[in-house]
């Protein structure tokens, strides 16, 4: 049994904690907490062993709160460690814990690639560069946003290569996710210099790409704008869509009138953490005029990177096939069951 161990329970920890705890080849060494809070007790509630700083075992336990030992206990016993701390907090923990401790970590979208802070020295897309990560020491798992766009991209350009001339994306984001106590302003703001460029450059670095990213007043999902200029005529829509239909974490949906529908979906279909884990590709969007092609598809922001840290963990750990890790991610998160059913409902 391989050892892993989540560093962090928010959004992306908790969701990770669901998937690990349910694989029969890994052990879930446990997860770590940092304040005594309705969180801790939710983590213990569920079976799962928290860990805290040396320094805060005594506050837990005060509190009542059965707590199995400290974050360096955990990271020692472990495998891997999976950091889903908050940002800017990974490269923290790699010079406090995993460099010292040699052990094996992924890193969540958000971490520095460059740099005097960087952690790794490849960032995953399981769509692109899956084989790159194998056997790695340290990996940074592309955010949502990445994420996304490699499973629209990846497969244009391996259909169109050569006559694809750039690509425009506007990432038009939620503000804050459902469980998200933070207030959601009524204001419409830009992101300056989104990193999401940068990173997706990375994976692919001769790609004619550029990012614009936008934050609206919405908990649902993102929604991205693609617009793909060709040399010259661009395929037909029926040509895009059948690209996609066999793809794996790509749903083809029409007649959704907005993301809040699709997500509300989900939790009415007793998805997982009401989590879709997938793009969806709203058909009824796609546009086609002289040299351009518009895509534009809603991506599952707080499902989307948990079947690709799942799937690092057997390149990481395990070094399975792409082929080996997708049937894998398949079973554990039902993915091809999930899109069958979303393009039913939005048929």
């Amino acid at each position: 049994m391989y050892k892993v161990f989540i560093n962090g329970y928010g959004i992306i920890g908790g969701r990770l904690a669901t998937a690990v705890s349910k694989d029969n080849d890994t052990d879930l060494v446990g997860i770590a907490k940092y304040s005594a809070d309705e969180k801790t007790e939710e983590a213990i509630k569920k079976g799962y062993k928290v860990f805290v700083p040396s320094k805060l075992i005594n506050e837990f336990r005060k509190k009542n709160y059965d707590i199995a030992g400290s974050i360096e206990e955990a990271i020692t016993e472990s495998d891997l460690v999976i950091d889903a701390s908050s940002e800017g907090n990974g490269f923290k923990n790699m010079i406090k814990y995993y460099r010292p401790l040699k052990k094996k970590a992924i890193f969540q979208g958000g971490e520095d690639r460059y740099g005097k802070k960087s952690v790794a020295n490849v960032i995953h897309n399981s769509r692109i560069n899956y084989e790159k990560t194998l056997g790695k020491e340290f990996v940074i798992q592309g955010s949502c946003n990445v994420t996304g766009m490699g499973r629209i991209i990846q497969p244009l350009i391996e259909e169109y290569g050569d006559s694809i001339k750039r690509f425009d994306v506007n990432l038009v984001r939620r503000w804050a996710d459902l469980e998200d106590k933070k207030e959601v302003k009524d204001s419409i703001e830009w992101d300056k210099d989104p990193h999401h460029q940068d990173d997706f450059k990375d994976i692919i670095p001769s790609i004619n790409l550029y990012v614009d990213a936008l934050k609206v007043p919405s908990r649902m999902m993102h929604l991205h704008q693609m617009t793909i200029r060709f040399e010259n005529k661009p395929p037909s829509i029926d040509e895009v869509i059948k690209i996609f239909q066999d793809e794996f974490g790509v749903a083809i949906l029409n007649n959704a009138k907005g993301t809040g529908d699709i997500r509300k979906k989900a939790i009415e279909l007793n998805f997982e953490h009401g989590d879709t884990s997938m793009v969806h590709i709203h058909s009824e969007l796609i546009r086609i005029q002289d040299d351009v092609l518009k895509i534009s598809y809603s991506d599952d922001q707080t499902g989307m990177v948990i079947p690709e840290n799942y799937m690092l963990i057997q390149s990481m750990l395990k070094n399975k096939s792409r082929k080996e890790a997708l049937k894998l991610a398949d079973r554990l998160f039902g993915l091809k069951r999930k899109k069958k059913i979303l393009e039913s409902e939005f048929h």
